[in-house]
């Protein structure tokens, strides 16, 4: 039983002789009679099984209470004390209000009460005592139980302890073993697929070296080549003949390419009584239908000078840029020079002639240096480059064909009112035509419509043969 439960049975028994006494003392008043000795006797009973019942319900819950319980079990002996202290008191004034004629017996009664209660509270002093002594000796007991059983607890817990030390123990030996045997599996693999891969890879490599040094000794035999041809190019640019060739060859690919063969000659001789012929001339249209008036056009090539203006450059040299481009200008003055006097002959070419220069950097170079309204003006020469050559080529070219439309005009507008005659009459004749058509149509259409008819009619009563007959004896042929 736990605590609550001792002390409501406690408070019960505490209750229950309470109730019992005040029953017998209200039953005596009432009777206005003392206690009888029976009366007593049968409260010293209850009193004392009571008692006996406490002291059971005590002793079998000894080694299940504490200290809490004693002072509980204290408080309770404290309350039966004051019951029973109440339970005299109201016997004292019970016993005052009885007659004088029960006064002696009151008296003995009363002492013997008294006695009895000083006996009880003795007893009950005693037993109480006596219960203290046994709950602190059950108490000393269970506590040295208590720590037995956690010594011995403590001793089960360690010997667990040390068992399962020596099982974790063996079991990490055993794992570590495990691990390193498949970790050395582990490297061995991988030391044998890193092998394989490093010399797939090696051989991978010395493969694409290999084929690399192949493409690098092809590349190094084209460039020996290029180089070869380079040096031949400058071999070729060296002579001042072989020069003119390859600007000659560039401008007449150009003029072959946008103008028609009818719209240009080669090396005429446009001035008269000159046996010097320019290259190219393009021939422009005159003031008559019949004649035309030629465009001198020449190429030039000074190589040297546009070279040693671009080493200069490449090399930082002020100073050599400077004498590079005098010398160009003082070559492109001469070939100016030249060109108008061997080839401009007015009215038999035009007021003006063409330099041609075939690399486009060297025609910025010259017009850079400000040379293109110099030459215009004092030589009457413009120089083109093969980009600015071929535009005016293009605008040349649609004029030729402005010209020729605007010539051709005339005939086409007579040929038109030709045209239009021929088709005024035609149509009169077609008219004619239809109005004949017309007549015929309706001829055929009485012919086939009346006539048809009339002989129909004629012909209703007759029986029809067979078309094989009737082809027979009309004499007709198949189809």
């Amino acid at each position: 039983m736990s605590f609550l439960e001792i002390a409501v049975v406690i408070l019960i028994i505490v209750c229950g002789v309470n109730i019992w006494l005040t029953l017998i003392v209200k039953n005596k008043k009432e009777e206005n009679s003392a206690l009888s000795v029976d009366d007593i006797k049968r409260i010293e009973e209850t009193v004392s099984s009571s008692m006996t019942k406490l002291n059971e319900i005590i002793s079998s819950n000894l080694n299940s209470q504490n200290k809490i319980y004693m002072e509980q079990v204290e408080n309770k002996i404290g309350e039966v004390k004051k019951l029973v202290d109440e339970i005299a008191t109201k016997n004292n004034d019970f016993q005052l209000k009885l007659t004088k004629d029960n006064a002696d017996s009151f008296d003995k009664l009363n002492k013997r009460i008294q006695e009895n209660q000083e006996k009880n509270s003795n007893a009950l002093v005693s037993e109480f005592k006596s219960i203290n002594s046994l709950i602190a000796e059950n108490n000393e007991k269970s506590t040295k139980q208590i720590s037995n059983k956690f010594d011995e607890f403590a001793k089960i817990i360690k010997e667990k302890m040390d068992s399962i030390d020596k099982s974790v123990a063996t079991n990490l030996d055993n794992i570590r073993k495990d691990n390193n045997e498949k970790l050395d599996k582990i490297q061995g693999v991988v030391d044998e697929k890193l092998q394989k891969t490093l010399e797939e890879r090696l051989s991978n490599s010395f493969k694409n070296v290999i084929e690399q040094i192949g493409g690098v000794n092809k590349a190094i035999g084209e460039i020996k080549g290029l180089a070869t041809d380079v040096s031949s190019l400058k071999n070729v640019l060296a002579n001042v003949k072989t020069k003119g060739i390859v600007g000659e060859v560039i401008l007449g690919n150009l003029i072959r390419e946008i103008l028609v063969p009818g719209q240009y000659e080669e090396n005429v001789k446009t001035k008269k009584g000159s046996n010097d012929p320019v290259e190219y001339a393009i021939k422009m249209p005159g003031d008559k239908d019949d004649e035309s008036v030629y465009l001198p056009v020449d190429s030039k090539f000074p190589t040297e000078s546009y070279t040693r203006i671009l080493e200069a450059i490449e090399a930082g040299d002020k100073a050599g840029v400077e004498n590079s481009r005098k010398a160009l200008r003082t070559n492109i003055k001469n070939f100016a020079k030249d060109i108008s006097t061997k080839y401009i002959d007015e009215p038999n070419t035009t007021g003006f002639a063409i330099m041609f220069l075939p690399i486009e950097g060297l025609y910025a170079e010259v017009i850079n240096m400000g040379m293109f309204e110099e030459l215009q003006r004092d030589y009457k020469v413009c120089v083109c480059g093969p980009s600015t050559f071929a535009a005016l080529l293009n605008a040349l070219q649609m004029g030729f064909k402005s010209l020729v439309i605007q010539k051709k005009s005339a005939e086409v507008f007579k040929l038109l009112g030709a045209i239009k005659t021929e088709f005024n009459t035609f149509a009169e004749a077609l008219e004619k035509t239809q109005k004949k058509m017309d007549a015929a149509g309706k001829e055929l259409n009485d012919l086939v419509g009346t006539r048809t008819r009339a002989m129909q009619r004629k012909l209703r009563d007759i029986e029809g043969v067979s078309s094989i007959e009737s082809k027979e004896v009309l004499e007709l042929e198949d189809n």
